[in-house]
């Protein structure tokens, strides 16, 4: 029987199939790329959630696995060499999931630098820029009194999806008719800046049509609908 004993981890969150691999993660954005992810690939793994309401992220358990205290995280028990590997950042366990089980990324050399172009857009732009938005449009931020710090985000957020729609036409996916992890990292954020954060309006969302376009596929897809409650 697999030992995960050696992760602090494992004595919050204990694996009752350590065999599998383990996840840490609640349904945000960022959380729900990974279980997309595994529930594309079929890869067997265990949810464990980190309740932000208790502050489980910032338990020295969880800081062993992540010390940024950010969600999702895993704990692979078959990594590299057949050893435990441990990784935190929702984007670099996309590109090992796809890695490890040949899925979701281009064969083609090209064509994975292109969805690791898409991939590293979602983290340094789409990501950064729609949660600020989420924060001035939803949370505290639409209180302040001074609205540039909004509309700064509100700019932005429409940049980045101009620059999606005038990509996605003539395209089904970011990667032409191929689905990647480029897919699963952007369009849980375009859902929840329409969705939670009920930013569509505005941003003018109706008018990128190929952005809605391709939402409405990727929202469709079964194992979509199954990894966005994941954990529930």
């Amino acid at each position: 029987m697999t030992d995960l004993s050696a992760f602090p981890i494992t004595r919050k969150w204990p694996a009752q199939h350590p065999e599998r691999l383990q996840l840490y993660s609640l349904p945000t954005p960022n959380g729900v790329k990974v279980s997309i992810a595994l529930e594309e690939t079929g890869l067997p793994y265990e949810v464990h959630k980190v309740s932000f309401d208790t502050q489980d992220q910032l338990s020295p358990e969880f800081l062993s696995l992540n010390p940024n205290n950010k969600i999702p995280a895993i704990l692979d028990p078959n990594g590299p060499n057949g050893q435990p590997l441990a990784l935190f950042e929702s984007g670099a366990i996309l590109v090992y999931l796809a890695d490890k089980t040949g899925q979701l990324m281009p064969s083609d050399a090209a064509k994975r630098y292109e969805t690791l172009q898409w991939l590293m857009f979602q983290m340094g732009g789409i990501g950064p820029m729609f949660g600020q938005l989420g924060f001035f449009h939803k949370f505290a931020g639409r209180d302040y009194e001074d609205k540039r710090p909004r509309d700064r985000y509100v700019a932005e957020s429409k940049r980045l999806l101009d620059v999606l729609d005038r990509h996605l036409e003539s395209r089904s996916w970011l990667i032409g008719d191929e689905y990647t992890i480029a897919d699963i990292a952007v369009f849980p954020w375009v859902r929840n800046l329409v969705g939670f954060y009920g930013a569509g309006e505005i941003v003018g969302f109706d008018g990128f049509a190929n952005v809605r376009r391709v939402l409405d596929t990727f929202v469709a897809r079964p194992a979509v609908v199954r990894g966005l409650t994941i954990p529930s």
